[in-house]
């Protein structure tokens, strides 16, 4: 302790009950204040953010990811949710559906599926990875009910084959109807393909590009939260 305690006149050097009844005030006060902690986190509702390399915020300083924007316009609203970020670089809708039990553990009030983009990059069928993102907003639902969800559309270029990216492009837009869900219909919405929003490798955005899509998610993820 930094320096002298002004102790009560009852608390006296060699008086039994003197120590323990200053310890056990100092433990129900460290209760009091634990309990107002716990309170302030459970009204705290989460905002999930299940997907890849650019919801991980790949290659920029997390505080400049869209994900960390997102929570400081949630903060500056005064709104009371928080966003957990369980992106993983790299990332497909069949890993995203291998774990979503387990990123589930937690309560959940938005979930927001930012995944795909790999798929389609790796040329996995689209039906594949439009069953995986319809597996995943199932078993979301199963564990939740209530919980709001959020789809983020993604397209491929068109090195990738004409064909091919528009049965991709289809994708979203097909499982946001079936599913009744809500659908942000390109993530990369002036970010794709811009050179001066993305990084060297023109494929993960830069804190410019982070910004945007911070910009493209807001009145999607503002319009759930007031459902």
């Amino acid at each position: 302790m930094s320096g002298p305690v002004d102790r009560p006149k009852w608390f006296q050097r060699g008086r039994s009950f003197a120590r323990p009844a200053w310890i056990g005030l100092r433990i129900a006060l460290c209760g009091l204040l634990l309990g107002f902690a716990n309170a302030r986190a459970a009204e705290l509702r989460n905002i999930l953010i299940l997907g890849d390399s650019i919801g991980a915020g790949y290659g920029v300083d997390q505080r400049e990811s869209f994900a960390a924007l997102l929570a400081d316009k949630l903060k500056a609203g005064k709104l009371e949710f928080q966003i957990v970020n369980a992106s993983v670089s790299g990332d497909t809708s069949a890993g995203g559906l291998r774990r979503i039990g387990w990123v589930l553990k937690r309560p959940v009030a938005v979930l927001l599926i930012e995944l795909g983009g790999n798929d389609g990059l790796r040329g996995i069928r689209p039906e594949t990875t439009q069953a995986n993102l319809a597996g995943i907003i199932d078993r979301a639902r199963k564990k939740y009910p209530a919980v709001k969800i959020i789809l983020a559309g993604m397209q491929m270029p068109g090195n990738m084959g004409k064909t091919y990216a528009e049965k991709y492009r289809a994708i979203f837009s097909a499982v946001a109807k079936a599913k009744n869900v809500a659908l942000i219909p390109f993530l990369l919405d002036g970010v794709g393909a811009v050179p001066e929003m993305n990084q060297p490798d023109l494929i993960h955005p830069n804190p410019s590009g982070h910004r945007r899509v911070a910009e493209n998610v807001w009145p999607v993820l503002l319009d759930a939260i007031a459902k």
